[in-house]
Order: C-alpha cells, then structure tokens, then sequence
C-alpha cells in the first residue's frame, strides 16, 4: 500500500470516529450522566436519541439527492465541521428544546460524512485492488466508542457532564485537521498503482428490496441497545462496575469486528455472513433479559460490539459490489433507511421503558426485530453459491 492509500484509510479512519464513534455514540455512555443531573425521563432520552436519528435520516436522503458525485471532499469537510460544533454545543446548553435541535443538525452532520467518506475510500481501495482493507476504515467506529468513552470518567469528576462534551469536540477537532488534511477525492489515479482486484457481481438488483428491508430492521433493533444500554447498567443494581465500562466493552469489540466478518464472508459466503451476524446480534440484545448479571451484560456488551458495525460493512459493501457504478446513492438509500428504523427505536423503547419500568419488553422487541430481518436475508444465501461465483463475492479476496 503506498503512502498516499495509506494516510486516505487513516483519515478515513478518523473520519468515521468523529462521525459516529464520537458524535453519533458519545450520548449513551452520557446518557446517565445528563439524566442524573437533568432528571430526564426515559421517554424524553428516548425523544433525544430519535432526534439525532432523525437528522441523520434527513442527513442520508439529502446524499440521494445533492449532487454528492461533484462535491464529496465540500460536504465531508462541511460535516466534520458541523460535528465538531454541535458535539460542542450539547455542553454548553440545558435546554431541552436546543439539545432536540443540536442533536439533529448532528445526525444530519454524522450521515453526510459517512455516506461520502465510504463513498471515497471504498472506491480507492477498490480501484487499488486493496478492498479487503474496508474492514480496517469501519474499524473507526469501534475506535472512536472506545477511546471517547476512556476520556469520560475523568473529564466527568472535573467538569461534570458538559465539560465532557466540550472534551469530546475538542478530541472531535483534533481527529478533523487530519482527516481534512488526508482525504481527498483526487481522480488522477495515483491510487491505482496496484493491480485492481476483478469485481464479481453480487446479488442481482431485483434482491434489493431484501437487503433494505432488513437494514432498516437493524437499524430499528440495534439501536435500542445502542442508545440505553450504560442506563441499563447504571440502573442494575448488581452491576457493581462504571457502568460506562460497559460502553468500553462495545468498543473493544467494534474494532476488529470488520475485519474479521470480512474474512467469515470471504470464506463461508457475503450473505451468510450477515444472515449469521444478525442472527449473533439478536441473541446479544436479549441476553441482559435472561442473564441479569455482570457477566451477562459485558458478554451483551461484546456481542454487540462484535456485530453492529460488521453488519454495516458487509450491508454497505455488498450494495456498493450490486451497483459499483453509483456506490454513493446506493449507500445513501440504505443509510436512510436504517435511520428511518433508528428513529423509532429509542422513541418506542424509551416509552416502553417509562410505562413499564423495566426494560425487558424493549431488548426482547428490539431482538424480534432483528432476527427477523436474518430470517428475511437467508432468501439470498443462495446468490453465495452460483457458478463463477467466490465464496463470499469478491470484495474481500
């Protein structure tokens, strides 16, 4: 890999952990903290959450619609920017109103740079013959859920809960110089020194409908968990540990995860791959019901770091490998409707939280859903084993 791939991947890399690990992920390890010192309801964390879902949704049509193809390297930078600010602005207000705006704007700032950031770097690495390191560029969110999620206990005890949210939009800045300095959309094909990898085709376009269908169930199952599990902890009274540490645990699991589903698609099939992660996530999501434990909460913790965004690199390249011509508009359709079911997530988990005070009925719907969108998926299994066809498809090998 020559330099100029390499420092692309790393400010992809950095890209994504401003996006997602940090402006994204950053509010359920400080979730607790707000409603401690706010008395938020978990209805109105609920409203909050789906707020920045929703600006993510707008976020993610917007990329089907702008003219994204002329303009990545404007929008990304515009979105780094816009993250770092409003990941700045949640401490400095306790308006409930202002943070329901703030969040959104930041949803909408985390879809732009994850749709045109894929969009770049998966297409050089591709024309670089270099496709299998996309598991390391989705390792960024991963990275940035971890190494965000360090700095808040400390950042807390001196500055409380606002203090960690100006701390986390100054990490935000530090990792935005370089991803703006790193990342271009050159198209003088300097990154095509390497002999390209020949791309198979996927699943034929008429699958398509499938493969949404399914997204935006994970989208609707996985964010439960994404947004109320360090409360959930927090509010165990046999878990005796930070319950950020649980947050850290996703983490640790988010970092590999990309790389290593990427190499179960390689060799056992790219859509029994997400058929299976699916299947894995669901039973992680419903662990904490009957396993009510430290240990059932951190291995919870793992399994859901091990597969939420394993589930996006494989959904999110296999729509890029079914139309290779047009990945940006693809990856913005299915972005748009995974937020469309991360807006009704933690809307309809936070009131069931409320009314039942428990949140058993939440992880076990938000587990049905998910599994049901593995079961929806296994209809293409069997586009892994057509005749002239790598097991997982090409893009990994």
């Amino acid at each position: 890999m020559n330099k100029s791939l390499f420092l692309l991947l790393i400010g992809g890399i950095f890209a994504l952990m401003v996006a997602m690990g940090i402006g994204r992920f950053a509010y359920t390890p400080v979730l607790p903290l707000m409603q401690e010192a706010l008395h938020f309801s978990d209805a109105m964390a609920g409203y909050l959450a789906s707020s920045n879902y929703a600006g993510y949704f707008v976020g993610a049509m917007l990329t089907g619609v702008l003219p994204l193809k002329r303009n990545k390297m404007f929008y990304l930078r515009s979105g780094l920017v816009a993250s770092m600010i409003t990941t700045c602005m949640m401490g400095l207000t306790h308006s409930y109103p202002l943070m329901l705006f703030i969040r959104l704007i930041s949803g909408m700032a985390s879809a732009l740079i994850f749709v045109a950031a894929s969009s770049m770097v998966l297409d050089r690495l591709a024309a670089a013959g270099k496709t299998s390191y996309s598991g390391y560029f989705y390792s960024g969110v991963g990275l940035g859920i971890f190494f965000s999620t360090l700095l808040i206990p400390s950042v807390n005890e001196w500055f409380g809960w606002e203090g960690v949210w100006v701390g986390l939009s100054i990490f935000s800045g530090i990792l935005t110089i370089f991803a703006w300095l790193w990342i271009n959309d050159s198209s003088n094909g300097e990154f095509q020194k390497e002999e390209p990898t020949a791309i198979t085709p996927g699943p034929p376009l008429r699958w398509i409908p499938w493969l949404i269908i399914a997204y935006g169930l994970e989208g609707l199952g996985y964010i439960v968990t994404g947004t109320f599990m360090v409360s959930i902890a927090e509010k165990t009274a046999v878990f005796r540990f930070d319950p950020a540490m649980v947050w850290v645990v996703v983490g640790l699991g988010a970092v590999p995860s990309c790389i290593l589903w990427s190499t179960f698609a390689k060799k056992r099939g790219f859509v029994k791959a997400l058929v299976f992660s699916m299947a894995l996530q669901a039973v992680g999501i419903a662990l904490p019901v009957f396993r009510l434990s430290p240990t059932g909460l951190m291995a919870s913790a793992l399994l859901f770091g091990a597969t939420f965004m394993g589930i996006t690199t494989l959904a999110t390249t296999l729509a890029r490998q079914m139309s290779p011509s047009n990945s940006s508009r693809i990856i913005g359709y299915l972005t748009a409707v995974y937020a469309a079911g991360q807006m009704a997530g933690p809307t309809i988990a936070g009131l069931l939280l409320s009314h039942t005070q428990s949140f058993h009925s939440a992880l076990l719907g938000a587990a049905g859903a998910v599994f049901i969108g593995a079961v929806l998926l296994a209809s293409g299994i069997r586009f892994d084993r057509m005749p002239g066809r790598s097991p997982g498809g090409s893009l990994f090998s």
